[in-house]
């Protein structure tokens, strides 16, 4: 017979490892996935258990990761939002709609033993950055990029002595090895402030932009704003495109919650 911690990992295994999180990947394989049903009243935080954080609880037992970790953030504000997500869950438990638990799995089971991997992929975008490349025509999206990327240029400059260089196209030029080495080392070496500016590096496709935002020179709705320029300019050029802003919108939540680890992660 399992015990609590096994039937925990049990259920938490099934539920994230083994469904399509997408909701169109989802509808690609065959409609919607089976979702556990809520087994649990409560959800909340516990109190800090040594260097292992503030656990996220239900019904007083600890949630466990896929490689059967406790489910701890490292302060109370941000392992109660954590909870806050579970105990949001209606009748069934719906991974696509817990992205802020699926971020704590990834920095508690991945981040924490491959921080050097996950910084030199953060490093490579810095190599060829989203901000960095231009548009030459037309007029009107040129500008608008200017308009919210160069301030972005403008931080990683003057806050992080990395001078990058605009290109125009989509041709891959290489950007100074210094400005790399520089912007470098701003990538956060704290496993939850990591694993958040990966996701967001990921989401937007650009590294300067997750930089800015953990160091609080953007705030996260100017950055998501910033990620998304040229294709808001082809929506009011073009009209509405409503798969991409589905996708966006999913995209978002992962974004949300990668932007709240780096206000509570602290």
């Amino acid at each position: 017979m399992h015990n609590d911690k096994d039937v925990m990992r049990d259920i938490f295994s099934e539920i994230f490892e083994n469904q399509p999180l997408d909701p169109m990947v989802s509808a690609r394989q065959g409609g919607r996935p089976s979702l556990r049903k809520r087994f649990y009243e409560r959800a909340h935080a516990g109190e800090a258990a040594g260097e292992g954080g503030y656990p996220v609880l239900l019904d007083g037992k600890p949630v466990r990761t896929p490689l059967r970790r406790p489910l701890a953030a490292p302060s109370q504000a941000l392992a109660r939002t954590i909870a806050d997500e579970w105990h949001a869950q209606a009748d069934v438990i719906d991974p696509a709609r817990m992205p802020l638990t699926r971020l704590a799995n990834v920095a508690i089971d991945a981040v924490g033993a491959h921080g050097a991997a996950v910084a030199d992929e953060i490093a490579a975008y810095l190599g060829s950055d989203l901000v960095c490349y231009r548009a030459d025509t037309p007029a009107g999206l040129v500008e608008k990029q200017s308009e919210v990327w160069d301030p972005v240029l403008a931080f990683a400059r003057d806050q992080l002595g990395a001078r990058f260089i605009q290109v125009q196209g989509v041709m891959h030029a290489a950007q100074p090895a210094e400005a790399v080495a520089a912007a470098r080392k701003a990538i956060p070496a704290d496993v939850w402030r990591l694993a958040a500016v990966s996701s967001i590096t990921t989401i937007t496709g650009s590294a300067l932009l997750a930089l800015a935002l953990a160091q609080g020179a953007l705030d996260k709705d100017a950055v998501w704003a910033a990620a998304h320029v040229d294709e808001d300019w082809q929506m009011s050029q073009w009209g509405r495109d409503d798969m991409a802003l589905a996708r966006r919108a999913f995209r978002h939540a992962e974004f949300e919650a990668a932007a709240t680890v780096l206000a509570l992660a602290q």
